[in-house]
């Protein structure tokens, strides 16, 4: 089965508007693996790993973010599988 991840950093207004949380449910909603935090320099910051579909989803959920949100600038790259599992929301700046 094809897997991909993905890192990205998000700028803008993404904290205090419950990305992470969001971000997990549409994660586990899309049976995607990886993690997101807060960074202190007040970014947004997730790897996410699943089929190649599911993550293009999810990619279009973070261009967007929750309803509170406004996402000024995306950065993604593409990192090596790892087949992780689950999807966790860790603290962070």
């Amino acid at each position: 089965m094809s897997r991909r991840r993905i890192h990205v950093l998000l700028a803008g207004r993404v904290q205090g508007v419950f990305f992470r949380r969001s971000a997990a449910q549409e994660a586990a909603r899309l049976g995607i693996s990886g993690w997101v935090k807060n960074r202190p320099d007040g970014r947004v910051e997730l790897e996410a790993e699943g089929p190649p579909k599911a993550v293009e989803a999810f990619l279009a959920f973070c261009r967007l973010g929750p309803e509170r949100a406004r996402v000024e600038e995306i950065l993604v790259v593409d990192r090596p599988t790892g087949g992780d599992v689950g999807f966790q929301v860790e603290d962070g700046g």
